[in-house]
């Protein structure tokens, strides 16, 4: 049981790191403190992929490399990643078109001014820093709360 602990708090660290990475990107960028950066989608670095691979790391370190709880989080961490960087970046630019689309025609006709959020996916250096950053949030807790 406690190894299942131990693995959810390392994904919440892990996640948790990465959304106060992007808060801190926008302050500096901005000078503009936004608290909605914990919770938004996209940018540097990937809290999916952090997360996903603070667990994967986790349970590696914890269970054994050669486990079948690590081979399962280390696939679904590569599945999560492998969706930041094409299916949901397809939808990000997707979304940024339709919204060029309605933008040239309101101009012409009335129609609704909501706009799809285009910030979705991630680059593949985002995700990789996404990852660099679930591990040492991995790492760093199972330094203080060794199992």
């Amino acid at each position: 049981m406690y190894i299942f602990h131990i693995a959810l708090w390392a994904g919440v660290a892990g996640w948790l790191v990465a959304q106060t990475t992007k808060m801190i990107i926008c302050l500096v960028q901005s000078r503009r403190l936004d608290f909605r950066y914990l919770s938004s989608t996209g940018g540097m670095p990937s809290a999916h992929s952090a997360l996903a691979s603070a667990v994967a790391t986790t349970m590696g370190l914890t269970e054994g490399f050669a486990s079948a709880a690590f081979t399962l989080s280390f696939f679904f961490a590569a599945v999560v990643m492998f969706d930041a960087q094409t299916v949901r970046a397809a939808a990000g630019r997707q979304a940024r078109l339709l919204n060029q689309i309605v933008d040239e025609l309101f101009k012409e006709h009335h129609l609704s001014e909501v706009k799809l959020k285009e910030l979705l996916g991630h680059t593949r250096l985002e995700v990789f820093f996404g990852m660099l950053t679930g591990i040492v949030s991995a790492l760093a807790l199972l330094r203080f709360f060794p199992a």
